[in-house]
């Protein structure tokens, strides 16, 4: 949902009208992100030399991640990854309004793709065998195998650098999810879990140190540009708007996760631009379901850190290859937050 301004949307163009028969997913963007794995430890250890706070606990077993330019939101990014440690992941990232209307706007579905890995910053990164084990194992009418769709988003390859970086070896199981209810997230991440807690089961993978869920998401996306603007556009306005994401967060991310507050979560991103608005749902109750059933155990949350575009500014890094890819003004901005789950009795 980022605004794209004009002359960046050029550089972001790809074919994607022959598709078939490619090994690796393509890069999205080129300039939110960074895909060079010298600048990418410029970027880390800037952001390592300004922090004050104390790492988070490590060992969670899911966590949300923002998927915005790294120059506005590393700070966000940082301490959720400086302690993710696993070897595999499955990510739940958003279907965007710009990707749905080339892509027909499916709906209550999941979005899954063919291609062989992922672009790294060392080198590609690898697709889990997870992936082809929900394929032969979902119901059909749960998911879609698209190729287009996933070379169109960003928020999934967003994730990527960071997840490399700490974890060279890394595998991934790409889920885009789309618009739909909660109770249709209710449905198809129960039988998501069966497959998840099946596969782990065989594999003897262990929640949190073989296998992590993450939630791609930014928060909301605020001002003109967005036809999104309730509480004005000005330095009060920005306070308000920024409180009531706080606000959401901490209600419904921190403490013992409960289907309730997935719910409540939902409802509440109704009446915001949380582009995470299914990935965060969906991922948190496919992993409350997988957990429960793995090990009996729920999910306890922290928010890790929230901010937003006009607060942070571009970071002072120069010649890194990387630019941003929207203005940040009272007229528009984007939060961003990260949070991580644990297991709990």
């Amino acid at each position: 949902m980022r605004f794209i301004v004009a002359f960046v949307a050029i550089l972001f163009c790809i074919d994607v009208s022959n598709l078939s028969g490619q090994n690796v997913k393509p890069v999205r963007d080129n300039v939110g992100f960074c895909w060079d794995a010298a600048q990418m430890n410029r970027l880390v250890n800037y952001v390592k030399s300004i922090e004050t706070e104390p790492p988070a606990q490590s060992n969670f077993v899911a966590a949300v991640s923002p998927h915005d330019d790294y120059m506005y939101a590393a700070r966000v990014y940082y301490p959720l990854y400086r302690v993710l440690r696993t070897k595999e992941v499955v990510i739940f990232g958003v279907t965007h309004g710009d990707v749905r209307k080339e892509i027909g706007d499916p709906r209550n579905i999941l979005i899954l793709d063919n291609f062989k890995a992922w672009p790294g910053i060392r080198h590609t990164v690898v697709v889990s065998p997870l992936r082809e084990y929900i394929k032969a194992h979902l119901d059909t009418s749960f998911f879609v195998v698209n190729d287009k769709a996933q070379a169109l988003e960003h928020s999934i390859e967003a994730l990527l650098p960071w997840l490399q970086y700490y974890n060279p070896n890394i595998r991934i199981t790409p889920i885009m999810v789309t618009q739909m209810s909660y109770g249709r997230m209710e449905t198809i991440s129960n039988q998501l879990s069966i497959i998840i807690a099946k596969y782990i089961a065989k594999r003897h993978v262990k929640l949190g140190k073989d296998i992590v869920f993450l939630m791609s998401s930014d928060a909301d996306h605020y001002g003109e540009d967005f036809d999104n603007s309730p509480y004005g556009e000005d330095a009060r306005a920005h306070e308000e708007a920024t409180a009531n994401d706080r606000r959401i967060a901490h209600k419904d991310l921190d403490g013992v996760l409960s289907d309730d507050k997935v719910e409540d979560l939902t409802h509440e991103m109704d009446n915001t631009l949380w582009c995470g608005k299914f990935s965060v749902p969906f991922g948190l109750l496919t992993a409350e379901k997988t957990v429960s059933k793995v090990s009996g155990k729920k999910l306890d949350g922290k928010v890790l850190r929230y901010s937003d575009s006009y607060s942070e500014s571009v970071l002072p890094l120069r010649n890194t290859g990387m630019g941003t890819t929207a203005p940040a003004s009272y007229k528009h901005w984007c939060g961003w937050l990260s949070a991580a789950f644990y297991t709990t009795n």
